[in-house]
This record gives C-alpha cells, sequence and structure tokens, in this order.
C-alpha cells in the first residue's frame, strides 16, 4: 500500500485524533487511527487525498505550526476550540469539517478480515453494535441475514481494456439511473450498444460491510466531494449502476396524490412554464414502466421498525397541535423502494447499509435490473459494459446547415491510455448531472452546466431517555417521510462510520454521544435549492442564500420539536460548533435557537445525493441544451437522459423521476434510427 499521507501529515492526524479523543477511553489507539486512514484514503481515486493533506497543511498553520504538535492534548484541544470550533472565519470554519476525516479512521475500524472476524472489533464492542451476521433473526416474520448474489452481472457482459472496440451502434456514457434505462430501451430496437462507465464494477458477492473501503470504492471522491466554496457535500456514486447502488432505493414521483403533499408546486406547471411542457400522461406512462421493471412496492412496517415510526408518531403529534394548513395537509407515509419483489430470496433484509452497496444481493439497482436487461444474451446484440473507463470529449463534425454530428467519443483508461471509440447512430450522456454537464461543456458546448438545483439534507438526531434502546442499526436505513409540501422530512440512520461523521459535537461530548448509539435516533430535513449553482472549472458552484437559510432554519426546528414531541431528551442538530437542545425548552426558545445558530452556511453540516439540472430541456435552444426529446439543440444523434435535463429543482427524491424521464426519452422512439 502506497501511503497517501506523508510523515508530517501523518503526525497532524495523530496529534488531531489525541486532542479530539483527549480524556476518553479510546477503542483504539492514535496510531491506529491513522492507519486505518493511510488505507482508507489508498482506495480512493482522483485527487482527493491531495486536498486532504493540503487540508492538514493548512491545519498545521492555523494551529500554531510546532507548537501544536508540542503540545499536550488538552492544550491542542483549546487551540481547537479557539480556531476551528467558534471561528467565524469561512476558511477556518471550512477546515475543521476534516474533523470528520479523523472521526473515520475511529469509527471506521475494521480488523482486516471478514465481517466474523469484526465480531469482536474493539469499536463496534464499546458501542454494543451487532454486524447483521450476528443478529438475531428467529423471531417470527424476521427475514434471515443470507447472501442471494444471483442477480450479479456476470464477466461476460464486460469489455476488458486489451479489446476495446473501434465502432459501436450507439455509446452510453453511464451505467446509472439515465444511462441503464436508455440502454436497455436502445437495446431493445436491436442496436448494439456500449455502455462506458468510469466507475469500476463491484457485484454484490464483492460488498462488504467494511465502511471505509466500500465509502472510498464505491463513491466519487470517497463520499468527499463538495460544491466549490465546500459548503455542500455531494454524494454520487462512482460504480457500475451509478448511484443506483448506494442509494436507499427511494422511489416517488414528482406529483402523486396520497404520496404529494397536495399544496406543493406543480413541478409539471413549472416546467411548462420556463418552456419545457413535459406531458404529465406520457411521464406518468414511463413511472408506470419503471416500476414495474423494478418491482417497486412500499416497505413492510418491520424494516423501519423504530426509527420510522419514531418520526410519523412525533409528526402526528405536531401536526395535532399546529394551526398550519400546510401541517395539516402533509403527508405522511412509509418510502417506496425497488428492493422488489417480496419474496425470499429478494425481500430485504434490512441490515442498514444501503449507502455502501447491498451485499446481499436484495436491492434492485441498475446492474440487477436495467444493465442485466440490456446486456441479456438472449438477444442478438447484447449491450457491453466498458467500467473504469471516462469519456473524456465528444468528436463531432458539422453538417452544411449547422447540425452537428457526433462521430467518436475520446475515453481514457483507468492507465492513462487513451482510445477513441467511433459511433456509427449516435451517442447518449447519462454521466449524472455534473459530470455530463463538464463533458458537454468539454465538447464544445457552452451553454451546459447552468441551472442545477439539489434537494440539500440536513440531519437531526436525537437522543432517547435511559432504558429506551432503540437499536435503530438494525433496520432500513430510510424507511418513513413527511411531506409539508415546502419540505420534506426523512427518517434517517447510519452505520458507525457514517453515523459517527453525522452526529455533531467535538472532544468527550461527541465521544458520549456515540457511546449512547443505541439511544439515538435521527432523520433529515430535505429542502430545495432550486438552479442557484453552475458548473465552474470543473466544480459545482452554489450558493445557499438566505431565502434557503430562512426555510432551512424552519424545517430543523421543526423536526427538533417532533423528536421531543415523541420522547427525545436531547437533540444534536447538524450544527458546526455542535449544540445541544434540551427537552425543557420552549418552542419560542427553539425556534430562537435556531435563528441565532444559523446565519450563514458554513454554520451547518449540508448535503445532497440528488444533483439535478445543467442540461435543462427547453423548446427554446438560447434558453435550454437539450428538447423536448431529450436532444441536444443543435445536434442530430446526441441525447442527454440524466438527471441534468431537468429544469428546476424536483424537491422529491430524484431516481425515479431520472429513471422515468430517460424511459420517455428513449424507450420506444427510435432515436437511432
Amino acid at each position: 500500500m502506497q501511503k497517501p499521507f506523508n510523515s508530517l501529515q501523518a503526525r497532524m492526524l495523530k496529534a488531531l485524533t489525541q486532542a479530539l479523543f483527549h480524556d476518553t477511553p479510546m477503542a483504539i489507539s492514535p496510531d491506529q487511527v491513522v492507519e486505518n486512514l493511510q488505507e482508507h484514503f489508498s482506495n480512493i481515486d482522483g485527487d482527493k487525498p491531495k486536498e486532504i493533506g493540503m487540508a492538514l497543511y493548512g491545519l498545521f498553520l492555523i494551529l500554531g505550526g510546532p507548537f501544536f504538535l508540542l503540545a499536550s492534548p488538552k492544550v491542542r484541544q483549546t487551540l481547537i476550540r479557539r480556531r476551528l470550533q467558534h471561528s467565524r472565519v469561512d476558511l477556518f470554519q471550512d477546515i475543521a469539517r476534516t474533523k470528520g476525516v479523523i472521526l473515520a479512521g475511529y469509527y471506521g475500524h475494521w480488523e482486516h478480515g471478514d465481517e466474523e472476524a469484526n465480531f469482536d472489533n474493539p469499536i463496534y464492542q464499546r458501542l454494543r453494535y451487532d454486524l447483521p451476521g450476528q443478529r438475531d433473526r428467529s423471531a417470527p416474520n424476521e427475514v434471515a441475514v443470507e447472501r442471494k448474489t444471483e442477480r450479479d452481472l456476470t464477466s461476460e457482459v464486460f469489455v476488458g481494456h486489451g479489446a476495446v472496440p473501434e465502432e459501436v451502434d450507439v455509446l452510453v456514457i453511464g451505467s446509472g439511473a439515465g444511462g441503464a434505462v436508455a440502454a436497455a430501451a436502445v437495446a431493445d430496437e436491436g442496436h448494439g450498444v456500449l455502455i462506458v462507465e468510469a466507475g469500476r464494477n463491484y457485484p454484490s458477492s464483492r460488498i462488504t460491510h467494511e465502511e471505509a473501503r466500500m465509502t472510498a470504492r464505491l463513491f466519487k471522491d470517497g463520499a468527499l466531494q463538495t460544491t466549490k466554496d465546500r459548503d455542500v457535500i455531494i454524494f454520487q456514486g462512482r460504480v457500475v449502476g451509478g448511484s443506483t447502488v448506494i442509494n436507499n432505493g427511494i422511489c416517488l414521483r414528482m406529483k402523486q396524490a396520497g404520496l404529494v403533499h397536495p399544496q406543493a408546486e406543480d413541478v409539471y406547471k413549472t416546467w411548462a412554464d420556463l418552456g419545457a411542457p413535459v406531458s404529465e400522461a406520457e411521464l406518468s406512462t414511463s413511472y408506470e414502466a419503471v416500476e414495474s421493471m423494478l418491482e417497486v412496492s412500499q416497505l413492510s412496517a418491520l424494516t423501519g421498525r423504530n426509527n420510522g415510526p419514531h418520526l410519523l408518531e412525533g409528526w402526528n403529534r405536531y401536526a395535532a397541535k399546529s394551526s398550519d394548513p400546510m401541517d395539516k395537509q402533509a403527508v405522511t407515509s412509509w418510502f417506496r423502494k425497488n428492493y422488489g419483489p417480496q419474496t425470499p430470496d429478494c425481500e430485504c433484509v434490512y441490515c442498514g447499509y444501503c449507502n455502501t452497496g447491498c451485499p446481499y444481493g436484495r436491492k434492485k439497482a441498475m446492474p440487477e435490473s436495467f444493465l442485466s436487461h440490456a446486456t441479456s444474451a438472449q438477444r442478438d446484440k447484447p449491450a457491453r459494459i466498458l467500467d473504469r473507463a471516462e469519456v473524456r470529449r465528444i468528436v463531432w463534425k458539422e453538417n452544411a446547415d449547422g447540425t452537428r454530428i457526433a462521430e467518436a467519443v475520446d475515453v481514457t483508461l483507468r492507465d492513462g491510455r487513451k482510445r477513441r471509440i467511433a459511433v456509427r447512430k449516435g451517442v447518449v450522456v447519462a454521466a449524472g448531472a455534473l459530470a455530463s454537464s463538464n463533458l458537454l461543456i468539454n465538447s464544445g458546448f457552452p451553454n451546459s452546466g447552468s441551472g442545477i438545483s439539489l434537494n440539500i439534507a440536513c440531519p437531526v438526531v436525537a437522543l432517547m431517555p435511559e432504558g429506551h434502546e432503540v437499536n435503530a442499526w438494525n433496520e432500513d436505513q430510510m424507511a418513513t417521510y413527511v411531506d409539508r409540501g415546502d419540505y420534506l422530512i426523512e427518517s434517517h440512520f447510519q452505520p458507525p462510520m457514517s453515523m459517527a461523521t453525522l452526529v455533531p459535537g467535538w472532544f468527550d461530548e461527541h465521544f458520549r454521544r456515540m457511546l449512547n448509539y443505541n439511544r439515538l435516533v435521527s432523520a433529515g430535513v430535505l429542502f430545495p435549492a432550486d438552479r442557484l449553482g453552475k458548473m465552474e472549472d470543473g466544480k459545482l458552484k452554489l450558493k445557499v442564500g438566505e431565502p434557503e437559510l430562512a426555510l432551512l432554519r424552519r424545517a430543523l426546528a421543526t423536526m427538533t420539536k417532533v423528536h421531543f414531541l415523541n420522547g427525545a431528551i436531547e437533540v444534536y442538530p447538524a450544527l458546526l460548533k455542535g449544540q445541544t437542545l434540551l427537552n425543557i425548552m420552549s418552542d419560542a426558545e427553539i425556534d430562537e435557537f435556531y435563528a441565532n445558530a444559523i446565519t450563514e452556511p458554513d454554520d451547518v453540516v449540508l448535503s445532497s445525493s440528488h444533483p439535478h439540472g445543467g442540461n435543462a430541456i427547453n423548446v427554446d435552444p438560447s434558453k435550454g441544451v437539450v428538447d423536448l426529446d431529450q436532444r441536444v439543440h443543435g445536434t442530430a444523434n446526441i441525447y442527454v437522459t440524466d438527471a441534468s435535463v431537468m429544469p428546476s429543482c424536483i424537491r422529491v427524491n430524484a431516481q425515479l423521476t431520472t429513471m422515468a424521464m430517460a424511459h420517455r426519452a428513449m424507450a420506444g422512439k427510435k432515436r437511432f434510427g
């Protein structure tokens, strides 16, 4: 293993660890934390390890240079409190988030070997946490924790880097929600399809519960990708199947009676007003086709038995007290997901590890559905997948009338070798909102990359009373939701490493909160940042403004009250300073707390798992990048089928709508003759 951090950086990691855990009984040594981080970052592709290394140099200077390294852990704590935890300087606040790296190195500790070798993992023992293989599932109706890997893609569907074809009919860029659905539709029409994916193939048979390794391997930038100003973390998959492999399988439509707030924004009308009149009836047909393929169904209450009902019961108590019609009409429900069908060999085992891939072969993500369909050996021209390869540019020629026609794509393989693959019929771009925008910009389409929206999430963790152990880790990560119309609340919980980075707080206070891991409940608020972003120098530039912060304050205050109404004694909102709210606080005091605590985005930890927009549909080429057929304006054979075509923020989870939009654009349309 080549260690990504040099001796000075490693010394900083150790010094930070000693300071953050000063006066707390660590289950592993600071040296082991450093070794864990060396290994973790060696698994991350790209420049993120170097970026973290530079942040460590910044910390070295900010915290006093050699003095910090020579000082006692107690003095180091004082320096960290003064210059990071309570700083109002943007740069210092950004660097303070490096604390999460140390927490990942500690709580992500994995004894080398398989799951059974970690049954006695000292971190898990300290938290009284059981890995899925240790959990008792003998009670009636419980689902046994068993691997069923029969739906994994086989090696035959992949193209080796030594056998890259010189020419294909249609090349699909990206294998996620948009790319896989498009590839299946194009293959159904008899075209030869090559799917190019920047990530590698990780079938369920290779996925483990080693959080650090899976996060490094399956996420873009090891789950450390951020907006340009580092205010929002952007989670995206970098694996065959894209983000469908590491998401929670949530399938919500933009508009659906009983599942979406009746007074919520009518997205179809918004799109039509913007110049993108997408037919609700047509998209509904595509929704139905996708839901049928994925066998989407509502979760069983068994799979989210504690954390899920906590949200619903707390909300019902809150709404009963409220006089606001939006609260009264709020939709509360269990999520519908693509875990189907609910049969013994397929139903979810609710292990709580959705965000690092399903090792049990139960989630019906793109590899188990549309990619399997596209690459089926039963067809004359089965699609093939080229993984660990990144498309850098679309090569096109221009006709006499000015129409551009794609002729080839330039691809860079993992070892740096470059290939040019000619296309006979066309190209489908579906690399995700950010990557697709960058690709089109690099290919000579400068209008790409503007008007990008985010659904931004912010977690709110709470502590239940002594003796009230909910063990929320022994269930589906996300089970229930509340649609309040202007924002959503979603139940949410994580395994130890990821949960440690979500739980706010510093030093012994954070350690105490994690020791109460079995008594924690959690939910996240989800609010829209509509068309605020654009790609700049390859990164997303997006500034959360006062309207969004005002909505966030209100949503966090509401979620805090919901927690207290259902019995929580302390609430830990995701604030940089790590403050605690107590159940003796009045509603007015809670509102006032958030008004004072959040004045800028750096005050709070924000993330997003579904960016969309950047290549918006519009009938007017001057206002959008693709037409109503999702063909790039001014081209004959370049289509975009991922979330980047959405003209505005859709407010709810974007997975299902991305698939439906790809189906609408490609299924049965004979775009390539």
